[in-house]
């Protein structure tokens, strides 16, 4: 599977990266919202596909959340795990509204 993952802390993302591709996962790093953007959503887009996305919500840039509600409006089904540290109810209900397929706390086992 091609994944991208968002995720703007280093040593959390290299770990990620590392455990993915070690599955035997092709992996795209990006470490803000506007990275992200340009890797999923912009012109990029229609060259490259990702069969998943891993989405922190807490970006340097912006909003991961804002950034899978922009992606649902232009019509992009992409599935899309959010891996944050948020962990109250509300969080979780806000981000399985705005369309993530699953939701999961960090640390991440």
């Amino acid at each position: 599977m091609r994944l991208l993952l968002v995720e703007d802390d280093g040593m959390l993302g290299a770990a990620l990266r590392a455990g993915l591709q070690q599955d035997g996962h092709a992996v795209d790093w990006a470490r803000s919202r506007a990275e992200a953007d340009a890797a999923w959503l912009s012109g990029a887009q229609q060259q490259q596909t990702y069969d998943a996305v891993v989405l922190d919500l807490g970006l340097p840039d912006g909003s991961g959340i804002e950034l899978l509600k922009k992606a649902r409006m232009r019509g992009v089904h992409t599935p899309v795990l959010i891996a944050t540290a948020r962990d109250r109810i509300s969080e979780r209900v806000c981000g399985l509204d705005a369309a993530a397929d699953d939701y999961t706390i960090k640390p991440l086992d």
